[in-house]
Protein backbone atom coordinates (compact mmCIF):
# COMPACT_ATOMS: atom_id res chain seq x y z
CA UNK A 1 0.00 0.00 0.00
CA UNK A 2 2.62 2.76 0.95
CA UNK A 3 2.77 6.58 1.94
CA UNK A 4 4.43 9.50 2.20
CA UNK A 5 6.13 10.79 4.90
CA UNK A 6 4.09 13.64 5.48
CA UNK A 7 0.74 11.23 5.33
CA UNK A 8 2.10 9.00 8.07
CA UNK A 9 3.14 12.14 9.98
CA UNK A 10 -0.30 13.45 9.95
CA UNK A 11 -2.15 10.24 10.21
CA UNK A 12 0.19 9.24 13.98
CA UNK A 13 -0.22 13.13 14.91
CA UNK A 14 3.42 13.54 14.51
CA UNK A 15 6.27 16.50 13.21
CA UNK A 16 8.12 16.27 10.02
CA UNK A 17 11.46 17.17 9.92
CA UNK A 18 12.83 16.80 5.91
CA UNK A 19 11.56 15.52 2.91
CA UNK A 20 7.78 15.16 3.07
CA UNK A 21 7.04 13.80 0.00
CA UNK A 22 9.37 11.18 0.56
CA UNK A 23 7.66 7.60 -0.38
CA UNK A 24 8.00 4.54 2.33
CA UNK A 25 6.71 0.83 0.81
CA UNK A 26 7.99 -0.73 3.80
CA UNK A 27 8.68 -1.32 7.35
CA UNK A 28 12.20 -2.85 9.31
CA UNK A 29 14.44 -2.97 11.37
CA UNK A 30 17.68 -0.63 11.24
CA UNK A 31 20.00 -3.50 9.57
CA UNK A 32 17.65 -4.86 7.43
CA UNK A 33 16.02 -2.10 6.13
CA UNK A 34 15.98 -0.65 2.11
CA UNK A 35 15.74 2.77 1.23
CA UNK A 36 12.16 2.64 0.99
CA UNK A 37 11.56 1.31 4.61
CA UNK A 38 10.20 3.25 8.04
CA UNK A 39 12.29 2.24 11.07
CA UNK A 40 12.33 4.02 14.12
CA UNK A 41 14.63 4.72 16.94
CA UNK A 42 13.74 5.53 21.36
CA UNK A 43 16.84 6.33 22.52
CA UNK A 44 19.56 8.52 21.47
CA UNK A 45 21.82 5.66 22.30
CA UNK A 46 20.20 4.14 19.26
CA UNK A 47 21.69 6.90 17.04
CA UNK A 48 24.98 5.24 15.24
CA UNK A 49 22.68 2.46 14.59
CA UNK A 50 20.07 4.27 13.03
CA UNK A 51 22.47 6.28 11.31
CA UNK A 52 24.11 3.28 9.63
CA UNK A 53 20.88 2.10 7.97
CA UNK A 54 19.85 2.62 4.71
CA UNK A 55 16.29 3.94 5.60
CA UNK A 56 15.88 7.41 4.55
CA UNK A 57 12.66 7.66 7.07
CA UNK A 58 12.71 7.36 11.09
CA UNK A 59 10.14 7.57 13.23
CA UNK A 60 12.65 8.96 16.58
CA UNK A 61 11.76 10.15 20.11
CA UNK A 62 12.58 13.90 21.07
CA UNK A 63 15.73 14.12 21.86
CA UNK A 64 16.79 12.00 19.41
CA UNK A 65 19.24 13.90 16.69
CA UNK A 66 19.36 13.05 13.57
CA UNK A 67 21.12 14.44 10.06
CA UNK A 68 20.51 13.28 6.48
CA UNK A 69 17.57 11.83 7.35
CA UNK A 70 13.67 12.55 7.02
CA UNK A 71 12.27 12.39 10.92
CA UNK A 72 9.11 11.78 12.10
CA UNK A 73 8.99 13.34 15.38
CA UNK A 74 7.17 11.32 18.47
CA UNK A 75 7.15 11.27 22.12
CA UNK A 76 6.17 7.70 21.24
CA UNK A 77 8.28 6.20 18.59
CA UNK A 78 7.45 2.35 18.93
CA UNK A 79 3.69 2.97 19.38
CA UNK A 80 3.49 5.63 16.02
CA UNK A 81 5.17 2.67 14.26
CA UNK A 82 2.87 0.13 15.20
CA UNK A 83 0.01 2.91 14.28
CA UNK A 84 1.32 3.33 10.79
CA UNK A 85 1.98 -0.71 10.37
CA UNK A 86 -1.45 -1.22 10.96
CA UNK A 87 -2.88 2.06 8.42
CA UNK A 88 -0.60 1.24 5.64
CA UNK A 89 0.91 -1.71 6.04
CA UNK A 90 -1.82 -4.56 6.69
CA UNK A 91 -1.30 -7.93 6.61
CA UNK A 92 -2.21 -9.46 3.56
CA UNK A 93 -5.56 -11.56 3.79
CA UNK A 94 -5.83 -15.25 3.08
CA UNK A 95 -7.69 -16.11 0.33
CA UNK A 96 -11.27 -16.65 0.49
CA UNK A 97 -11.21 -20.28 -0.31
CA UNK A 98 -12.41 -23.73 1.02
CA UNK A 99 -9.59 -26.40 0.30
CA UNK A 100 -10.66 -29.63 -0.86
CA UNK A 101 -9.42 -31.75 1.83
CA UNK A 102 -11.36 -29.60 4.71
CA UNK A 103 -13.75 -31.50 6.03
CA UNK A 104 -16.66 -29.03 7.10
CA UNK A 105 -19.76 -30.89 8.74
CA UNK A 106 -22.84 -29.79 6.91
CA UNK A 107 -24.52 -28.56 10.14
CA UNK A 108 -21.99 -25.91 9.96
CA UNK A 109 -21.75 -22.15 9.42
CA UNK A 110 -19.76 -20.28 7.53
CA UNK A 111 -19.85 -16.64 6.70
CA UNK A 112 -18.30 -14.77 3.61
CA UNK A 113 -14.83 -14.44 2.57
CA UNK A 114 -13.92 -17.24 5.24
CA UNK A 115 -10.82 -19.36 4.13
CA UNK A 116 -10.04 -22.91 5.30
CA UNK A 117 -6.53 -24.59 4.81
CA UNK A 118 -5.90 -28.01 4.23
CA UNK A 119 -7.34 -31.06 6.41
CA UNK A 120 -9.21 -28.58 8.95
CA UNK A 121 -12.09 -30.16 10.64
CA UNK A 122 -14.93 -28.18 11.34
CA UNK A 123 -17.69 -29.88 13.15
CA UNK A 124 -21.50 -29.79 13.43
CA UNK A 125 -23.43 -26.60 14.83
CA UNK A 126 -19.66 -24.98 14.61
CA UNK A 127 -20.14 -20.83 13.11
CA UNK A 128 -17.20 -19.00 11.73
CA UNK A 129 -17.81 -15.13 10.98
CA UNK A 130 -17.31 -13.67 8.08
CA UNK A 131 -13.56 -12.93 6.77
CA UNK A 132 -11.75 -15.43 9.38
CA UNK A 133 -8.64 -17.44 8.42
CA UNK A 134 -8.56 -21.19 9.21
CA UNK A 135 -5.01 -22.69 8.33
CA UNK A 136 -4.39 -25.89 7.96
CA UNK A 137 -4.88 -28.84 10.32
CA UNK A 138 -7.19 -26.88 12.40
CA UNK A 139 -9.79 -28.45 14.54
CA UNK A 140 -12.69 -26.45 15.41
CA UNK A 141 -15.32 -28.57 17.58
CA UNK A 142 -18.98 -28.87 17.73
CA UNK A 143 -20.89 -25.64 18.72
CA UNK A 144 -18.12 -23.42 18.54
CA UNK A 145 -18.84 -20.09 17.54
CA UNK A 146 -15.81 -18.18 16.09
CA UNK A 147 -16.52 -14.42 15.41
CA UNK A 148 -15.27 -12.17 12.98
CA UNK A 149 -11.83 -11.50 10.83
CA UNK A 150 -10.36 -14.22 13.40
CA UNK A 151 -7.16 -15.82 12.58
CA UNK A 152 -6.17 -19.32 13.58
CA UNK A 153 -2.69 -20.15 12.69
CA UNK A 154 -2.03 -24.39 11.80
CA UNK A 155 -3.08 -27.04 14.30
CA UNK A 156 -5.03 -24.88 16.78
CA UNK A 157 -7.22 -27.38 18.20
CA UNK A 158 -10.54 -25.62 19.77
CA UNK A 159 -12.93 -27.69 21.62
CA UNK A 160 -16.54 -27.79 21.40
CA UNK A 161 -18.66 -25.17 22.79
CA UNK A 162 -15.90 -22.40 23.02
CA UNK A 163 -16.83 -18.90 22.06
CA UNK A 164 -14.26 -16.80 20.56
CA UNK A 165 -15.32 -12.72 19.61
CA UNK A 166 -14.09 -10.53 17.03
CA UNK A 167 -10.75 -10.65 15.31
CA UNK A 168 -9.23 -13.10 17.72
CA UNK A 169 -5.99 -14.36 16.50
CA UNK A 170 -4.77 -17.77 18.07
CA UNK A 171 -1.36 -19.07 16.97
CA UNK A 172 0.06 -22.63 16.38
CA UNK A 173 -0.41 -25.49 18.31
CA UNK A 174 -3.00 -23.66 20.90
CA UNK A 175 -5.18 -25.64 22.37
CA UNK A 176 -8.88 -24.32 23.58
CA UNK A 177 -11.47 -25.66 26.05
CA UNK A 178 -9.62 -28.60 27.10
CA UNK A 179 -10.56 -29.94 30.74
CA UNK A 180 -9.41 -28.39 33.53
CA UNK A 181 -7.42 -29.80 35.95
CA UNK A 182 -10.03 -31.51 38.27
CA UNK A 183 -9.55 -34.51 40.33
CA UNK A 184 -11.38 -35.38 43.50
CA UNK A 185 -9.97 -38.21 46.15
CA UNK A 186 -12.07 -41.43 46.27
CA UNK A 187 -10.56 -44.12 48.55
CA UNK A 188 -7.02 -44.34 46.82
CA UNK A 189 -7.52 -43.07 43.58
CA UNK A 190 -8.07 -39.71 41.59
CA UNK A 191 -12.23 -39.38 40.34
CA UNK A 192 -12.47 -36.90 37.97
CA UNK A 193 -14.02 -34.00 38.29
CA UNK A 194 -16.73 -32.22 35.74
CA UNK A 195 -15.83 -30.30 33.53
CA UNK A 196 -18.88 -28.95 31.73
CA UNK A 197 -18.62 -25.53 31.49
CA UNK A 198 -17.42 -22.80 28.83
CA UNK A 199 -14.94 -20.75 27.79
CA UNK A 200 -15.69 -17.14 26.62
CA UNK A 201 -12.74 -15.19 24.86
CA UNK A 202 -13.39 -11.92 24.09
CA UNK A 203 -13.09 -9.18 21.37
CA UNK A 204 -9.49 -8.63 19.68
CA UNK A 205 -7.34 -11.04 22.26
CA UNK A 206 -4.45 -13.46 20.58
CA UNK A 207 -3.38 -15.97 21.92
CA UNK A 208 0.78 -17.05 21.08
CA UNK A 209 1.67 -20.76 20.29
CA UNK A 210 1.80 -23.71 22.43
CA UNK A 211 -0.39 -22.13 24.69
CA UNK A 212 -3.82 -23.80 26.79
CA UNK A 213 -6.83 -22.45 28.08
CA UNK A 214 -8.89 -24.45 29.68
CA UNK A 215 -12.92 -24.55 30.37
CA UNK A 216 -14.40 -23.78 33.54
CA UNK A 217 -15.22 -26.96 35.71
CA UNK A 218 -19.11 -26.11 36.53
CA UNK A 219 -18.37 -22.33 35.64
CA UNK A 220 -16.63 -20.41 32.95
CA UNK A 221 -13.39 -19.41 32.36
CA UNK A 222 -13.50 -15.89 30.48
CA UNK A 223 -10.12 -14.22 28.71
CA UNK A 224 -11.35 -10.42 28.71
CA UNK A 225 -11.00 -7.96 25.84
CA UNK A 226 -7.93 -7.03 24.10
CA UNK A 227 -5.79 -9.31 26.35
CA UNK A 228 -2.73 -10.44 24.83
CA UNK A 229 -1.25 -13.84 25.96
CA UNK A 230 1.91 -15.18 24.78
CA UNK A 231 3.76 -18.54 24.21
CA UNK A 232 3.73 -21.60 26.14
CA UNK A 233 1.06 -20.02 28.82
CA UNK A 234 -1.05 -22.29 30.98
CA UNK A 235 -4.57 -20.61 32.00
CA UNK A 236 -6.55 -23.47 34.23
CA UNK A 237 -10.37 -23.58 34.33
CA UNK A 238 -12.68 -20.78 35.81
CA UNK A 239 -9.95 -18.07 35.13
CA UNK A 240 -10.95 -15.04 34.97
CA UNK A 241 -8.98 -12.26 32.83
CA UNK A 242 -9.78 -8.87 32.48
CA UNK A 243 -9.63 -6.86 29.54
CA UNK A 244 -5.87 -5.49 27.99
CA UNK A 245 -3.82 -7.59 30.35
CA UNK A 246 -0.53 -8.75 29.28
CA UNK A 247 0.93 -12.33 30.01
CA UNK A 248 4.28 -13.56 28.93
CA UNK A 249 5.72 -16.77 28.08
CA UNK A 250 5.59 -19.72 30.44
CA UNK A 251 3.19 -18.38 33.25
CA UNK A 252 0.86 -20.58 34.47
CA UNK A 253 -2.19 -18.92 36.19
CA UNK A 254 -4.23 -21.96 38.68
CA UNK A 255 -7.96 -22.74 38.66
CA UNK A 256 -10.29 -19.97 39.96
CA UNK A 257 -7.36 -16.88 40.28
CA UNK A 258 -8.80 -13.45 39.23
CA UNK A 259 -6.95 -11.00 36.70
CA UNK A 260 -8.37 -7.65 36.78
CA UNK A 261 -7.71 -5.14 33.71
CA UNK A 262 -4.46 -3.90 32.87
CA UNK A 263 -2.28 -6.36 34.47
CA UNK A 264 1.21 -7.08 33.55
CA UNK A 265 2.34 -10.21 34.10
CA UNK A 266 6.07 -11.40 33.19
CA UNK A 267 7.71 -14.27 32.07
CA UNK A 268 7.54 -18.05 34.28
CA UNK A 269 5.40 -16.36 36.64
CA UNK A 270 3.03 -18.83 38.99
CA UNK A 271 0.25 -17.85 39.94
CA UNK A 272 -1.58 -20.14 42.69
CA UNK A 273 -5.26 -21.34 42.54
CA UNK A 274 -8.43 -18.59 43.76
CA UNK A 275 -5.43 -15.51 43.41
CA UNK A 276 -7.09 -12.21 43.27
CA UNK A 277 -4.52 -9.73 41.06
CA UNK A 278 -6.31 -6.29 41.11
CA UNK A 279 -6.37 -3.67 38.03
CA UNK A 280 -2.28 -3.03 36.45
CA UNK A 281 -0.49 -4.69 39.03
CA UNK A 282 2.50 -5.76 37.84
CA UNK A 283 4.37 -8.83 38.67
CA UNK A 284 8.06 -9.27 37.79
CA UNK A 285 9.26 -12.30 35.77
CA UNK A 286 9.20 -15.53 38.13
CA UNK A 287 7.22 -13.91 40.80
CA UNK A 288 5.57 -16.76 42.60
CA UNK A 289 2.00 -16.29 44.10
CA UNK A 290 0.90 -18.74 46.68
CA UNK A 291 -3.14 -20.05 46.59
CA UNK A 292 -5.60 -17.85 47.48
CA UNK A 293 -3.32 -14.33 48.06
CA UNK A 294 -4.97 -10.87 46.89
CA UNK A 295 -1.82 -8.81 44.99
CA UNK A 296 -2.94 -5.01 45.08
CA UNK A 297 -3.36 -3.62 41.95
CA UNK A 298 -0.74 0.15 40.71
CA UNK A 299 1.72 -1.71 41.91
CA UNK A 300 4.92 -3.61 40.73
CA UNK A 301 6.02 -7.18 42.59
CA UNK A 302 8.71 -9.31 42.42
CA UNK A 303 9.88 -12.86 44.11
CA UNK A 304 8.19 -15.49 45.59
CA UNK A 305 6.39 -15.05 47.57
CA UNK A 306 5.79 -12.32 45.78
CA UNK A 307 6.01 -8.75 47.41
CA UNK A 308 6.19 -5.31 46.75
CA UNK A 309 9.40 -4.64 44.52
CA UNK A 310 10.90 -2.18 47.00
CA UNK A 311 10.32 -4.71 49.48
CA UNK A 312 11.82 -7.55 47.37
CA UNK A 313 15.13 -5.26 46.60
CA UNK A 314 15.83 -4.13 49.92
CA UNK A 315 15.33 -8.11 51.09
CA UNK A 316 17.08 -9.49 48.38
CA UNK A 317 20.59 -6.73 49.07
CA UNK A 318 20.44 -8.37 52.70
CA UNK A 319 20.40 -11.51 51.22
CA UNK A 320 23.32 -11.52 49.20
CA UNK A 321 25.43 -10.37 52.39
CA UNK A 322 24.49 -12.91 54.43
CA UNK A 323 28.91 -14.60 53.88
CA UNK A 324 30.17 -11.30 54.83
CA UNK A 325 27.51 -11.07 57.99
CA UNK A 326 28.16 -14.50 58.94
CA UNK A 327 31.80 -13.71 58.92
CA UNK A 328 31.36 -10.70 60.97
CA UNK A 329 29.25 -13.10 63.53
CA UNK A 330 31.75 -15.30 63.65
CA UNK A 331 34.74 -13.05 64.73
CA UNK A 332 32.20 -11.06 67.30
CA UNK A 333 31.70 -14.89 68.89
CA UNK A 334 35.27 -15.07 69.15
CA UNK A 335 36.16 -11.81 70.71
CA UNK A 336 33.21 -12.16 73.47
CA UNK A 337 34.66 -15.82 73.77
CA UNK A 338 38.10 -14.35 74.54
CA UNK A 339 36.43 -11.95 76.86
CA UNK A 340 34.51 -14.37 78.88
CA UNK A 341 38.15 -16.18 79.09
CA UNK A 342 36.88 -18.88 76.51
CA UNK A 343 33.24 -19.05 77.26
CA UNK A 344 30.47 -18.22 75.47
Amino acid sequence: MGATAKEIAEYVGAGLEGDPSLRISGIANPETARAEDLIYVESPRWVERTMASAAQCVIAGEGVRLTGKTVIRSSQPKLALARAAARFFPARPAAAEIHATAIISPGARLGGRVSVGPFAVIEANAEVGEGSSIAAGCYVGEGVHLGQECKLYPNVVIYAGVRLGDRVIVHAGTVIGSDGFGYVLDEGAYLKFPQLGTLVIEDDVELGSNSTVDRGSLGETRIGRGTKIDNLVQVAHNVQIGRHCVIAAQTGISGSSSLGEYVVVGGQVGIGDHVRIENRAVLGAQAGIPSNKIIRGEATYWGTPARKIEDFKRQHAAASRLPELMEELRELRKQVAELRGGRL
